[in-house]
């Protein structure tokens, strides 16, 4: 059995499960997807912040909106793993409670609390995991440097979920990293200080390092941007290579690491402008397009052509290359119109180009490792 061995921290939105649907099946069975159910309406949620009073007070809305959602989302992962984390909706149990029985009845999905959330809520998720028989994953926000009274926060957590660390998953979510060293820090110290406090069934460690706005955008339209996040990862593991478990590795595609965090409803008015992205080995191309315009097309063109001309761009005829190599190519050597997308294509293209060279790219990394996945 192939072992997945990356974690892609996406939102639970039809962009990224149609790419997630859209990977070459050897891709898929490498990696385990860590889907954030996105909030249905309101404003832009805080990271690790419960609103009060909650936003979305409309139950049978929430419901008529999560429960297809749902169903779409355990499709796309058509009998795969990975987890999903309902902390935007699992506040309103009697809108949420439903849909994420189905979910866990219904799939090999498994369920995420955290340390930061309201006990009764991490009660509900443990006894969904174990009527599911799959199991948890504690999601633990490193916003901040830890300390022992962290640790102790979620020994105290592990032992209200009343579930053997054997069935509980530690995800370690370093958030948005815009430089290595602050971020390595935080890194390190919550390995050292979680990573060794039970004998947890599976660790990884994410971060993200896609910015949220393009630097310099009106003046530099394309650029490239580093992967702190894989630098991150290796770093850490430069720095605990005896380390007693396996640590894998996770980041957030190429959105940002507050995607999910945006309702799923937003206000109209939005920016007139999309991104066009690559993946390379330390980075990301990034070129900002215009979705409208009597001259959109050719300027999504030209810019697609900046990325396939690029010496990072793996050709369409190599082994390696993906959907988003081929459609990025028939953008940029097109005409009209038609096939040069828009601000959602954009995004999935990303996603599918970027899942599958990390994949691949820890495919043959040393360092990368499975999980035990039943």
């Amino acid at each position: 059995m192939v072992e997945p061995i990356y974690v892609p921290v996406l939102p639970a939105r039809r962009d990224a499960w149609t790419a997630y649907e859209r990977l070459d099946v050897r891709v898929r069975r490498r990696i385990a997807p860590l889907w954030t159910i996105v909030p249905r309406v309101g404003p832009e949620r805080t990271r690790g912040v419960r609103p009060v009073p909650e936003p979305d007070a409309d139950r049978i809305a929430l419901s008529r909106w999560l429960t297809p959602r749902v169903d779409r989302l355990m499709e796309a992962m058509d009998g795969l793993t990975g987890w999903v984390d309902a902390v935007h909706v699992e506040g309103l149990l009697d809108a949420s409670a439903t849909s994420l029985w189905r979910l866990m009845t219904g799939s090999r999905i498994r369920l995420v609390t955290g340390p930061e959330r309201d006990p009764a809520l991490q009660r509900h998720a443990a006894d969904l995991a174990f009527l599911s028989g799959r199991g948890l994953g504690v999601r633990v926000l490193i916003d901040d440097p830890p300390d022992e009274h962290d640790a102790r926060e979620l020994l105290n957590l592990v032992d209200r979920l009343a579930l053997p660390p054997s069935r509980i998953d530690l995800i370690l979510d370093v958030g948005a990293v815009a430089d290595a060293t602050e971020s390595n820090k935080r890194a390190l110290g919550a390995l050292d200080l979680f990573g060794v406090l039970v004998p947890w069934r599976t660790v990884v460690l994410a971060s993200g390092a896609f910015p949220r706005v393009p630097e310099n955008s009106e003046t530099q339209p394309a650029y490239i941007t580093q992967r702190h996040d894989r630098r991150l990862h290796q770093a850490v593991h430069a720095a605990r290579p005896d380390f007693p478990r396996a640590v894998m590795y996770g980041d957030y595609s190429v959105e940002h690491a507050f995607s999910a965090n945006i309702p799923s409803v937003r206000r109209p008015g939005g920016p007139p402008w999309g991104l066009l992205r690559y993946t390379t080995p330390d980075g990301f191309l990034v070129a900002r397009v215009p979705t409208g315009g009597a001259d959109r097309a050719s300027r999504v063109r030209a810019k697609a052509r900046w990325i396939t001309e690029s010496d990072s761009f793996r050709d369409i005829h190599r082994s390696d290359h993906s959907e988003g190599e081929r459609w990025l190519h028939a953008c940029a050597y097109g005409t009209g119109r038609d096939g040069s997308g828009n601000a959602e294509t954009w995004i999935k293209v990303g996603h599918i180009q970027h899942m599958t060279f990390v994949a691949n790219q820890l495919g043959t990394d040393d360092s990368s490792s499975g999980a035990p996945w039943e």
